[in-house]
């Protein structure tokens, strides 16, 4: 008797999970349906208006930049595959936003907990924030020419050699300039906004400055770092194409972009925004989902 009763509640939590689930999967299709409708407009318009002006130099059509990706590994106008230069893009915005992250991240650290510490350095940065990263070409080339991680590794000339020689000390230091201040600012921001009573309470339980600094401050302010450094990792794509346009720069979207334009190639030059926009998506998805999983706990807290 009893087991046939269980069988029957069973059969009733089983029947009520499958409609939820049922209920969520139409809520999800339909998200995904009405995600859709702006892409779709604005390709049909694109295509449309790209038809009736009739000429590649100035709108390209849409199938016309979709040849381009079913092809990419064609070495477009002699400057190499799009996935070789897409390539070459990734590892110069990784060394430059590797490079600013690790001189931003213990400074705004030091400053936003150590008030004279802030007070010395604010002001001054705060100088060369406003400044684009464009605006340091002339300069940076000045200082470090078109020196390459091959020439400062002492690498002999051959394939390696090649290689390294296309990640420009320049190109890096323009990639690390724009990662270094959305990710100071932000670090700065949240540890200077973690809740007095936590540091206090702290101090009174006879916990040492270190240990405030590590146990407290840093996972009290942990939304506002990661914030910061995927604030940090877009700011360095965003600096990518003016990295490129260096002297010395033979490889990568942002030279593929504006070699392409000096060509009237507006596909390729529309191609390589795509491209730009897709890795950067995809790269600031990793930190949503990072997010998501560790901090989803902000929200509730709030």
């Amino acid at each position: 008797m009893y087991t046939s009763k269980l069988k029957k509640c069973e059969k009733g939590l089983s029947k009520k999970e499958s409609s939820v689930l049922t209920h969520i999967n139409k809520i999800k299709i339909k998200k995904s349906i009405i995600s859709m409708i702006l892409p779709v407009l604005f390709l049909l318009i694109w295509n449309y208006y790209a038809t009736k002006i009739g000429n590649n130099a100035i709108l390209p059509t849409v199938g016309k930049v979709f040849y381009n990706f079913l092809h990419a590994f064609d070495n477009f106008i002699g400057l190499g595959s799009i996935p070789r230069n897409i390539g070459y893009s990734i590892v110069r915005v990784l060394l430059g936003y590797i490079i600013g992250a690790s001189v931003a991240f213990p400074l705004a650290l030091l400053m936003g907990y150590f008030k004279p510490i802030r007070n010395l350095c604010e002001n001054f940065i705060n100088l060369f924030k406003p400044i684009p990263s464009i605006a340091w070409q002339p300069l940076v080339l000045g200082w470090f020419g078109i020196s390459s991680l091959a020439r400062i590794l002492g690498m002999p000339y051959g394939p390696q050699f090649a290689i390294m020689d296309n990640f420009k000390l320049s190109m890096i230091f323009l990639i690390a300039l724009g990662a270094f201040f959305p990710i100071w600012g932000n670090i700065i921001f949240g540890v200077t906004n973690v809740r007095k009573v936590l540091i206090e309470t702290a101090k009174v339980l006879g916990a040492s400055q270190i240990d405030i600094f590590f146990h407290i401050l840093i996972p009290a302010a942990g939304p506002t770092i990661i914030n910061g450094m995927r604030m940090g990792l877009t700011a360095s794509w965003v600096c990518l194409v003016s990295a490129e346009m260096l002297p010395g720069s033979m490889s990568g979207v942002g030279y593929l972009i504006t070699h392409a334009y000096e060509l009237a190639r507006m596909d390729l030059v529309i191609t390589g925004m795509i491209c730009i926009g897709i890795i950067g998506a995809l790269l600031d998805g990793v930190f949503r989902i990072v997010i998501s999983k560790n901090f989803s706990w902000e929200n509730k807290v709030k």
